[in-house]
Formats: structure tokens, C-alpha cells, sequence
């Protein structure tokens, strides 16, 4: 998907949350109160991860399925960008958001679902798909043995490109 947001001359940045600690949020409530675009738990990179959110005209993010849901890092990532982004006028309203998930047997439908929910809460804008945007792999690079799931990512791509386009024309 990255490479065909590339081919279009999108800028894109891989940002791997895997091996790093976020926490979920504690419900402090001080981003309402600070009103900074930040989080007020300052112990890991979460706020790194918000300034690249802000910076950025679109959105990716994936998760494996892990127990039919998504990771536990990507869990603490949009509970707390949910509640800063709502506490500051919903900062990724009209941006572009894409889920794309990589799965063993089950439960991708809902990892899929759980991302795009939080798109859907923060105003984002969602483009579609030839299908479910799904790789279906156990060991990790083995999605890249799945040409169907490699064909959805494709035009994902080809799609999220299109639409960035058409939204800083």
C-alpha cells in the first residue's frame, strides 16, 4: 500500500509501534483541560506519535489480529488519540484514515472494525477497497503470499492516493 501512495508522489512515513510500551489511557481527563494537542501521560511516545497524527494529511494503521482484536500497543494508541483529538476539536476531523489488517484464521473483521471506528468517531474520511483490507499470514512476511490480500492493498493505495489528491487540489 505504502508504494503505491509513493508511485503517486505521497510522502509516507512506516512508524512500527511493535517492541514499544503505550499504555491505555487513564481517563485524566487534562488534555480536555490543557487543550494542547498533547497527552498529559508523558512516559512513553505517545505525544511523538500525535505530532506525526497532526502532521499528517492521512492515516494508516494496521494491527496483526491477535485473540480476534487488535494489538494492545494500537489499542493505548487510539484510546488516547481518540480522547485528545475529541478534547481539541476533533484535530483529525477530514483527514484520510485507512485500516489494514494481517491475520492467521479469525477475527480480522473485527480488528478492521475497531479501526475504523475510530476513524468514523474522529470525523475521518475512509476509502474503500476491492475487498476487506486483510493479509492473511501467520509467521511474520507471510501476508505477502496472499495475492488476494496483496490486490486489496493495492488499490487501497491506488485509492487512498486518489482521494488525498482530490481533498489538496
Amino acid at each position: 500500500m505504502l508504494s503505491e501512495l509513493e508511485k503517486e508522489g505521497i510522502e509516507t512515513e512506516l512508524v512500527q509501534l511493535a517492541g514499544t510500551q503505550l499504555q491505555g489511557c487513564i481517563a485524566c481527563s487534562k488534555c480536555k483541560e490543557n487543550q494542547d494537542q498533547r497527552c498529559a501521560v508523558t512516559s512513553d511516545s505517545m505525544n511523538d506519535y500525535l505530532d506525526k497524527m497532526v502532521e499528517a494529511d492521512g492515516i494508516i494503521l494496521g494491527s496483526p489480529t491477535y485473540f480476534a482484536d487488535l494489538s494492545s500497543g494500537l489499542k493505548a494508541l487510539i484510546e488516547r488519540a481518540g480522547f485528545v483529538a475529541r478534547a481539541n476539536d476533533d484535530m483529525f476531523q477530514r483527514k484520510v484514515g485507512a485500516a489494514v489488517v494481517a491475520v492467521r484464521r479469525a477475527g480480522a473483521i473485527h480488528t478492521f472494525d475497531s479501526i475504523n471506528h475510530f476513524f468514523l468517531i474522529s470525523q475521518m474520511i475512509i476509502p474503500g477497497s476491492s475487498y476487506w483490507n486483510i493479509g492473511i499470514g501467520h509467521a511474520v512476511g507471510e501476508v505477502q503470499n496472499d495475492a488476494e490480500g496483496l490486490a486489496t492493498m493495492t488499490a487501497l493505495g491506488k485509492n487512498m492516493a486518489w482521494l488525498l489528491k482530490k481533498l489538496h487540489t
